[in-house]
């Protein structure tokens, strides 16, 4: 349970940062259950991917700052991936 949490966590932010990004930028947007989906994914492999390199704080239990690292991760992850997957379906309209 102890690196469960995290990845719930992450995967919980990214569906906030897909939206978020999808909100703020709506060339990209693909609609609030696309943004959530690939905020989702995209969550959950922003924040194993800054646990390999390290980046992550805390030690993966349930301190404040693994709890915010969660977050952060997650959101950012979930923005990244919702304007690489809007910039390629934009591109592929043309």
């Amino acid at each position: 349970m102890d690196k469960l949490l995290p990845l719930i966590i992450q995967l919980i932010s990214g569906a906030v940062g897909g939206n978020a990004a999808g909100g703020l930028f709506k060339n990209i947007s693909l609609g609030t259950l696309g943004n959530s989906i690939v905020g989702i994914v995209g969550g959950g492999i922003g924040g194993q991917l800054l646990g390999l390199l390290g980046a992550s704080t805390g030690s993966g239990g349930m301190d404040i700052g693994s709890v915010v690292g969660s977050i952060a991760s997650g959101g950012v992850g979930g923005g990244v991936l919702l304007a690489i997957v809007g910039a390629i379906k934009k591109a592929m309209k043309k």
